[in-house]
C-alpha cells in the first residue's frame, strides 16, 4: 500500500509518536495537551490512512504491530528534524521547556543524576529529565533521537557517536561495620581469605554488526585483582555471585562478606554507617565512565547545551 504524505495531517504523525513512546493514550495526551478522546480519534484517522491498526491494548498498555515498530524509529527522526528546523538557533535553558533523555545504570543513577538534577533545577526549572534503563533497542533509540544520551561504559563504539569521559573511577573494597577487616593493616592474605560477594561480570552488544555498540554492564578493574593473586599464587573465595552492585551491598551489609565496587557508590553506601571502605592492597587502575549521543544531534543548541552540562555537573563530583 502506497501512502501520499499529502493524505496525512501532521498533528495525526505527532500523535502516534507520543503514543509510541508512552504505551498509553492518557499520557499521550496529556504530553500533548489533548483529551483521551482526542487522542484516540487521532489515531483512528491514522490507522484508516495507514490500513493498519497500529497499536493493540492489552496488560502492557497499548502494544505497538509490527507495522508500528517498523514507521516508528524512522518517523521520530523526521519529526526531531522538522522540529530543530523551526527551533531558534538560540537555546535559552532559562526558559525553554525542553525534554531531555539519557539512558543510566544503577551506578550513574545514584552517583550523577542527583547532582545533574539539582543542577537543572537551578538553571533550566521549566525542562524535563528522563532517565530510562539501558535496553536491547539501545542503539535503534539513539539512532531515532528517542534517546539523547547514553552513560556507560563502552568498548568498542560505531563512528557516528560522539564519546567523551564524564567520570574517573576507582575501585573499593567494603564490608559492613566492625567487620575484622576494619582492624588492622588489610593484606592480600586477609583479603583473600575472607568470603567474597563477586558481581557478574557482563558484556553486551547491542545493535549488532557494524553499526553496533559493545558495553560493559559492570565496573570491573581490568583484571588487576586477580592478576595479583596469580602473581602471589593465591586463589580468593567467592561466597556468592550476584548481579549487580546493589545486591552486592545488600549482601555485604548483613554478612562477614567483602565485595570490590566503585569508590563513589561505595562512599553513598556507606553514609549509613553500616559500611565501610577498604582500599585496594594492590594497583588497582582508574576506570572510566562515558557519555554517548549521536555527533550529528549536536547541532541542536538544546543538545549541545546539555552535553556541556553534564560535563560541567561531572567535574565537580
Amino acid at each position: 500500500m502506497t501512502v501520499h504524505i499529502s493524505a496525512l495531517d501532521l498533528n495525526l504523525l505527532r500523535v502516534f509518536d507520543a503514543v509510541l513512546e508512552e504505551k498509553s493514550v492518557t499520557r499521550a495526551g496529556a504530553r500533548l495537551g489533548l483529551s483521551q478522546s482526542a487522542v484516540s480519534h487521532a489515531l483512528n484517522r491514522l490507522r484508516y490512512a495507514l490500513d493498519d491498526e497500529l497499536f493493540q491494548r492489552d496488560s502492557q498498555g497499548m502494544t505497538p504491530t509490527p507495522r508500528a515498530m517498523e514507521i516508528g524509529p524512522r518517523l521520530h527522526a523526521a519529526l526531531a528534524s522538522l522540529q530543530a528546523a523551526v527551533t531558534p538557533a538560540d537555546f535559552d535553558p532559562g526558559v525553554s521547556e525542553r525534554r531531555f533523555t539519557i539512558a543510566a545504570g544503577p551506578y550513574s543513577c545514584s552517583v550523577l543524576v542527583p547532582a545533574l538534577v539539582g543542577r537543572m533545577a537551578s538553571v533550566a526549572p521549566n525542562t524535563r529529565l528522563e532517565i530510562s534503563e539501558i535496553t536491547a533497542d539501545l542503539v535503534e533509540s539513539l539512532d531515532a533521537g528517542l534517546i539523547d544520551f547514553v552513560i556507560a561504559a563502552f568498548d568498542d563504539v560505531p563512528a557516528r557517536f560522539g564519546q567523551e569521559v564524564l567520570i574517573e573511577e576507582q575501585l573499593a573494597w567494603i564490608v559492613r561495620s566492625g567487620h575484622p577487616l576494619t582492624e588492622g593493616e588489610v593484606n592480600l592474605e586477609r583479603l583473600v581469605a575472607t568470603p567474597h560477594v563477586h558481581v557478574a561480570s557482563r558484556r553486551a552488544t547491542l545493535g549488532g554488526g557494524r553499526r553496533g555498540l559493545s558495553m560493559r554492564s559492570s565496573y570491573e578493574d581490568a583484571g588487576a585483582f586477580e592478576g595479583e593473586l596469580a602473581r602471589r599464587g593465591l586463589t580468593r573465595n567467592i561466597g556468592v555471585t550476584v548481579p549487580d552492585t546493589y545486591a552486592a551491598l545488600a549482601v555485604v551489609a548483613r554478612s562477614d562478606m567483602v565485595s570490590l565496587i566503585p569508590r563513589r557508590l561505595a562512599l553513598i553506601s556507606a553514609q549509613s554507617g553500616r559500611l565501610q571502605l577498604i582500599a585496594p592492597p594492590y594497583a588497582s587502575p582508574t576506570l572510566e565512565v562515558n557519555m554517548l549521543y549521536r555527533s550529528d544531534r549536536l547541532g541542536d543548541p538544546a543538545i549541545a547545551w546539555m552535553r556541556q552540562l553534564l560535563l560541567d555537573v561531572c567535574a565537580e563530583l
